[in-house]
């Protein structure tokens, strides 16, 4: 491994570890009083700093002990070639945080979330290919919206008694 990889990929490594010391120092800020089940809202942020510190030391000493392994070595020959911006996943991937924000009160969390989803999920398919989707893909792609919003919209209502715009006064939609 050349000396520059092993500089570059330390780099790395420290740039990951100076992202969870300022995640540690903007969690000292909120107030660490309990919450519910004796938690306070400063926990996450805690638990998420020390998984970053966590990470930059593996990365670190792969860094240090032969660098990050199977990684190809890359030559300017084999970069990839320069393209413009996909501006239709950009645009997709716009219309999808718009369309969330816009109709999360009038058709509730799952499914604005679910439209989100959906929507995302095409703007980054049109960024990798550029080529039209198929239904099975928008299916598969509300399918999987629906599987991550309703547990979530439920664990937040149900569990945790934080009021979420529902489509029904069930509260389970």
């Amino acid at each position: 491994m050349a000396v520059s990889d092993k500089v570059r990929q330390s780099a790395v490594a420290l740039a990951v570890l100076g992202l969870a010391g300022l995640m540690a120092w903007g969690a000292a800020d909120i107030s660490s009083e309990a919450g519910y089940a004796g938690i306070g809202p400063n926990f996450l942020p805690f638990l998420v700093a020390a998984g970053l510190a966590v990470v930059a030391g593996f990365l670190g000493f792969e860094a240090q002990s032969g660098g990050f392994r199977d990684m190809p070595e890359m030559s300017d020959s084999d970069a990839p070639p320069e393209s413009g911006p996909c501006w239709r996943g950009f645009v997709w991937m716009s219309a999808a945080l718009l369309l969330n924000a816009a109709l999360i009160t009038t058709i509730g969390f799952v499914l604005s979330c679910t439209l989100c989803f959906a929507c995302a999920a095409h703007g980054l398919r049109q960024a990798q290919s550029g080529a039209a989707q198929s239904l099975r893909s928008w299916l598969t792609d509300v399918g999987m919206g629906l599987l991550i919003a309703a547990p979530v919209f439920w664990m937040f209502t149900k569990f945790l008694a934080i009021s979420l715009p529902g489509l029904t006064q069930s509260g389970w939609l």
